[in-house]
């Protein structure tokens, strides 16, 4: 089942679980989906919105309670805890706003701040404006570019040369993420 069919399915708590454990790929679909009148589009912003805050207070607040703990630990001994605990350090109100739209550092960010000595209150509210910000984001690029990813989905159907480009791109890319995570280990 696509993430799009269990947006349609599941409606709005979809748009919850889906901020919350994977991100982008279900907001956008959300988008889409509001784009054809199956979901409000407002109500989808404010799903995300909540569901991305909801997971990112929760990472928060296990870097703060358990940051002693081995999972903890582990997470911690990985480079990019360190990167996001300097990247905190030199702008900590910015990078709090900012981590959700960096890659690689959305799950391990709230953990290494929330093993900081920043305070919950400032974490929450900074936080909320930026999952209000980035839910806004990605439910409106799914709403715009909604009729344009349904046309090239109508002619990716009907034009199998199009799906030979597309898996092409694909494995180009995992290639080149494959090269990069191999040299970063031996690094």
């Amino acid at each position: 089942m696509t993430i799009e069919a269990i947006v349609a399915r599941y409606g709005l708590a979809a748009v919850f679980a889906g901020a919350a454990l994977e991100g982008e790929a279900a907001v956008i679909a959300a988008g889409i989906l509001a784009h054809r009148d199956l979901l409000s589009l407002p109500l989808a912003m404010v799903a995300a919105a909540l569901g991305s805050f909801a997971a990112d207070q929760a990472w928060f607040h296990a870097g703060r309670r358990f940051r002693n703990h081995r999972r903890v630990a582990a997470f911690r001994a990985k480079p990019a805890f360190a990167r996001a605990v300097a990247a905190f350090e030199r702008h900590p109100i910015g990078f709090i706003f900012a981590f959700r739209f960096l890659y690689g550092l959305r799950t391990i960010s709230p953990i290494a701040i929330g093993s900081t000595q920043v305070s919950p209150r400032l974490y929450a509210i900074v936080n909320i404006a930026s999952a209000a910000c980035w839910a806004t984001l990605f439910t409106t690029i799914g709403y715009v570019f909604g009729e344009g990813f349904e046309s090239l989905l109508g002619r990716l159907r009907s034009n199998h040369h199009l799906w030979w480009l597309v898996g092409g791109l694909l494995v180009a890319g995992l290639a080149f993420a494959g090269w990069r995570w191999y040299r970063n280990t031996r690094a």
